[in-house]
Order: C-alpha cells, then sequence, then structure tokens
C-alpha cells in the first residue's frame, strides 16, 4: 500500500475495513441521535436510528430533573476538579517512578518494581475493603481527597511507562550526565520528549478511569455537594430510565455527557498512542 495516496489496489482493504468501521460507529451514532430525540420519535414503530427533528429538551429535563438541592453544575465541577487533578498527578508520579525503575540505581529497584507487578493482579472488587480502610484510618472521608488519592497513580500506567524508558539507550542518558545535567535536569530534557508517546497513553487510561469513577463518591463520600457528575448521572439514569419518555430522553442525554470527553480526548491522543503501540515493538 502507499499511503501517500489512493490506489486501486488499496480497494480491497476498503472493502473489509468499512464495513467494520460503520459497525463499530453504530453505538456513538445511536447514543448521540437517542439524546437530541424529542417525546414524540422515542418510541416510534419502526424505530429510527437517526433523528429527524433534533431537540435540546433532553438536556433541559436532564437538568431541571435534579433529586437533590445540589444543582448539577456543582458535580460538574467536582468532576472536573478531580479529572485535572488526577490526570496531572498520574502522569507525573508514573512517569518521575518510570525513569527511576528504569534508568536510576538504587537498593530495593527490583523489589519495588514487583510490588507494582503483584498489583497488577488484583481486581478493584477484591481491594475494596482494604482501600476503605486505609481510606477512614488517614480521614479521608468526606474530602476531595478521596476521590484523588485512591487513583492517582496507577499501576498499569507505571509499568508502561517503565517499560519505554528501558527503551531509551543508556549511552544518551551518560551523555547527558556528562554534560553536567543531575538526574531531574535528564528527567525533564530528555526522558520526558522521548517519551511523550506513552504519557500520552497514560493520559487517556487515567481520563477514562477517573471521568467515569463513581465507586468513590459512592463508597467515601456521604455529602452530597461533594460527589461527582458520573454518580449523579448513573443514579438519575438508574431512577428515571424505565419510568417515562421523559427519563429516557434525560437517560440518552447523560450517557452522551460522560461519552463525549472520552471520545474527544481519545481523538486528540489517539495518533500518540499509536505510537506507542508502534515503538513498543521495537527493540
Amino acid at each position: 500500500m502507499n499511503p501517500q495516496r489512493f490506489h486501486r489496489s488499496q480497494i480491497k482493504f476498503y472493502l473489509i475495513l468499512l464495513p467494520v468501521v460503520a459497525f463499530m460507529l453504530l453505538p456513538i451514532i445511536y447514543i448521540c441521535s437517542t439524546a437530541f430525540k424529542p417525546k414524540e420519535e422515542m418510541f416510534l414503530f419502526p424505530p429510527r436510528l437517526l433523528v429527524q427533528s433534533p431537540s435540546m429538551d433532553n438536556f433541559y429535563d436532564l437538568f431541571k430533573q435534579s433529586k437533590t438541592k445540589v444543582p448539577v453544575v456543582r458535580y460538574l465541577v467536582n468532576s472536573l476538579l478531580v479529572t485535572t487533578v488526577v490526570l496531572v498527578f498520574s502522569v507525573v508520579i508514573s512517569s518521575m517512578a518510570g525513569f527511576a525503575l528504569s534508568k536510576l540505581r538504587f537498593r530495593g529497584k527490583k523489589f519495588w518494581f514487583e510490588v507494582n507487578q503483584l498489583a497488577l493482579m488484583f481486581v478493584t472488587a477484591s481491594v475494596a475493603i482494604p482501600k476503605y480502610l486505609v481510606i477512614d484510618r488517614l480521614g479521608l472521608i468526606d474530602t476531595i481527597w478521596a476521590h484523588i488519592l485512591p487513583i492517582m497513580a496507577i499501576p498499569v500506567g507505571l509499568f508502561l511507562i517503565k517499560q519505554f524508558v528501558d527503551q531509551i539507550p543508556d549511552s544518551l542518558i551518560e551523555a547527558a550526565r556528562i554534560d553536567g545535567a543531575h538526574d531531574f535536569l535528564v528527567y525533564r530534557r530528555v526522558v520526558v520528549p522521548l517519551i511523550k508517546p506513552a504519557l500520552s497513553t497514560l493520559a487517556i487510561l487515567s481520563f477514562q478511569s477517573v471521568w467515569a469513577n463513581m465507586e468513590t463518591s459512592q463508597y467515601y463520600i456521604n455529602i452530597e455537594s461533594m460527589r461527582t457528575l458520573a454518580f449523579y448521572l448513573n443514579t438519575f439514569s438508574n431512577d428515571t430510565a424505565n419510568a417515562t419518555i421523559i427519563g429516557m430522553g434525560a437517560s440518552a442525554a447523560a450517557a452522551l455527557i460522560m461519552l463525549l470527553p472520552n471520545l474527544i480526548v481519545f481523538i486528540v491522543l489517539q495518533s500518540q498512542m499509536m505510537s506507542t503501540v508502534a515503538y513498543s515493538g521495537i527493540k
């Protein structure tokens, strides 16, 4: 294949890929279309995939039907704050730790990396009770830190960054040190520019895990004004999805609100993510 321009020899690939792409896009098209469907189109028979008369009524209903005294904007602000802080800290902590475990020499380096590997074995449900006890002992219940600290650094992120940094030649690190660069300068000027694809992949993983996270608001937060948008939308959808036509439309609008940020972040960073996959196979 010639990636620079279209050639008729590529038709066979398009014949295979286009149906697959169309099939994978159907759920996204359905969510977007349903979110803008007016009430009279919600239960048409036969059902229609695409909306005929787009309307914003479902979004108005979603923001008007709050069953709490807390405005929906408050949930949104909480989600944006938590997501931003977790995203920044997860990228910084994982990249620094990955650099240290890969290129620095200190006692216990292999042990701590094995601890991280061990953490990859446990699913979220298996550590729910120990995590709650730790957060409770630290006095973080009903605080904003309960949203941030448990997911500020993820084991898979550290593993990804460490494996990526391993592929940076040691000679490049040594050359920087000969020029007088200390460890932090090597990390900032040499390592970070070379691992940008891995950092973008980590950013996608972190964003997806924290934006849709509702367990923290459910288990560790009892103050309604400190809960996140994901918790509110999930509770709203469960309460009204099967109750009324209005509930169905508002639930579709809620699903679209949760989908769009993930989709936008992935589209913006997907080229870097693909570079991570391609570069990881180079030895």
